[in-house]
């Protein structure tokens, strides 16, 4: 016998039942996915918080689904650094302006560095395989060929530019981590500085009490652009045996 009409109207409009509803499809483990909860961990609770367990954690899955992916934590570093590397954007090298095109390179890199404290140790110590780390390098290879380095040079100057902005951005972090410690003893101010290197004994350490000022003067950002065209202002006349008298660039840096 048909059901009446209210008992239809009833039928409906009620709830499905659990068995007819569809199961919610899982979105698949990709790569991407594994780079961008790995950049969620370092952004929010920082570098030495970053583990497989933790992505997994994220990720709301096994270790096993990041395994069917990546060989370990280092692997993870790999994804990281080439990640950050894919934002860098390289400009064509110019040998009338390559010393500023290469500050403001790792300029880019180092303020990536500092957006997620700590992660610039996945840098070090790494055999860099991911594509966009190694086009960083051959762009900034490129911009050093471009300035008239040697080879040998540029390819040293890479080496060890690229190390000091990874030590640089390590460094930032873990000054901005102890700031966070309201009891932290070991950041001071320039001007606490500058009183404790004015009162050390003058018979030990007069120069560090005379130049006290200069000692402690400069952001770390200007320090960061004196350094990278130290090196950079040198790298021609290392290479010739001969004094470059040719100036840094001054130009501001990112940051």
């Amino acid at each position: 016998m048909p059901a009446a009409p209210r008992e239809r109207r009833a039928a409906r409009h009620a709830p499905a039942s659990a068995e007819a509803a569809p199961k919610p499809r899982k979105e698949p483990i990709t790569v991407d996915r594994i780079t961008d909860a790995a950049l969620q961990v370092v952004a929010t609770e920082g570098y030495d918080a970053l583990t497989v367990r933790r992505v997994t954690a994220v990720l709301g899955t096994g270790p096993s689904s990041l395994y069917a992916h990546i060989v370990n934590k280092e692997d993870l570093d790999d994804l990281l650094i080439g990640r950050l590397c894919s934002q860098i954007e390289l400009p064509e090298p110019d040998p009338e302006t390559w010393r500023q095109q290469v500050l403001d390179v790792y300029g880019q890199i180092r303020d990536l560095y500092l957006k997620y404290p700590g992660v610039s140790r996945a840098a070090l110590a790494m055999v860099p395989t991911h594509l966009e780390t190694l086009r960083v390098s051959e762009g900034i290879l490129a911009i050093l060929l471009a300035g008239g380095v040697e080879p040998q040079t540029a390819a040293w100057a890479l080496d060890s530019l690229t190390l000091y902005v990874t030590a640089y951005a390590w460094e930032r972090s873990l000054v901005q981590q102890r700031q966070q410690q309201h009891d932290s003893e070991w950041v001071l101010s320039r001007e606490e500085l500058i009183d404790r290197f004015s009162g050390l004994p003058e018979e030990k350490f007069p120069k560090t009490r005379e130049y006290a000022a200069e000692l402690t003067s400069g952001t770390g950002h200007e320090r960061f652009a004196f350094m990278v065209n130290l090196i950079t202002g040198n790298l021609v006349s290392a290479a010739s045996g001969s004094p470059d008298r040719s100036s840094p660039p001054s130009g501001a840096v990112r940051g």
